[in-house]
């Protein structure tokens, strides 16, 4: 079993910041992709940023430019740096990792959730 653990949510000033932390631990052979999405009230759950193992990110357009997605392999660690936080990125802020549990076996999982309130 593998547990994401999210800290770094909480309520800020629109064009303030916040960094997100996401730590998975657990039975991992290796993680290859780590994520982070986000769900507002009413809306579907959608994809802010990615990053591979080896660093290649990929962000959604609302973000680019304000979000910084990182990671640290070693402890099993993505991050992601919030900027210029407008008021529509209100979200519950979700991390997700796709971990090879053996060197066979890859499973997805999700953390808790973390809410992020950006106030105009």
């Amino acid at each position: 079993q593998v547990q994401l653990v999210e800290s770094g949510g909480g309520l800020v000033q629109a064009g303030g910041s916040l960094r997100l932390s996401c730590a998975a631990s657990g039975s991992i052979f290796s993680i290859n992709a780590m994520g982070w999405y986000r769900q507002a009230p009413g809306k579907q759950r959608e994809l802010v940023a990615s990053i591979t193992s080896g660093g290649s990110t990929n962000y959604a357009d609302s973000v680019k430019g304000r979000f910084t997605i990182s990671r640290d392999n070693a402890k099993n660690t993505v991050y992601l740096q919030m900027n210029s936080l407008k008021p529509e990125d209100t979200a519950v802020y979700y991390c997700n990792a796709d971990v090879k549990v053996t060197i066979w076996r890859r499973e997805s999982y999700w953390g808790q959730g973390t809410q992020v309130t950006v106030s105009s």
